[in-house]
């Protein structure tokens, strides 16, 4: 299940690709606009800045911004940066991978097999998808 801080923060992203040009917008407008709680937003919003998909201006007029284009914006980098690992089990993650403690041979594991099936099916998806592409 997606996560609310991914969610909030695919809404944010959006909100602000969908601006004319790319001002930066205060955290309590997102919040508004998106129903989203500005305390919550705003520990997004600080990770999506550290990471490198936001700019943020202080003072009057100040606000977060995108620093890329939207169609530069990967789904696969957002949702491994708000939600973690991409494969629900360890055991066939790609960046993050971890042999699962119960399982003697992943090779002869039925769940590993069902596994990897919807991590790829996922990827597939993120990845031939954009913040661009998600807009309305």
């Amino acid at each position: 299940m997606l996560s609310k801080k991914t969610k909030y923060g695919l809404k944010a992203l959006a909100y602000l690709a969908s601006q004319q040009d790319n001002s930066p917008v205060q955290i309590a407008e997102i919040a508004k606009q998106e129903n989203i709680s500005q305390k919550f937003l705003e520990s997004i919003l600080l990770t999506l800045r550290k990471t490198g998909f936001l700019g943020s201006k202080k003072g009057k007029g100040g606000g977060y911004y995108l620093i890329k284009k939207p169609s530069e914006i990967l789904m696969t980098d957002v949702m491994r940066i708000l939600e973690g690992p991409i494969a629900m089990v360890p055991c066939v993650s790609l960046n993050f991978y971890e042999k699962c403690s119960d399982c003697p041979d992943e090779n002869a594991c039925s769940v590993n097999k069902l596994m990897l099936q919807v991590r790829d099916a996922n990827l597939e998806v993120y990845r031939n998808n954009t913040l661009a592409d998600i807009l309305l």
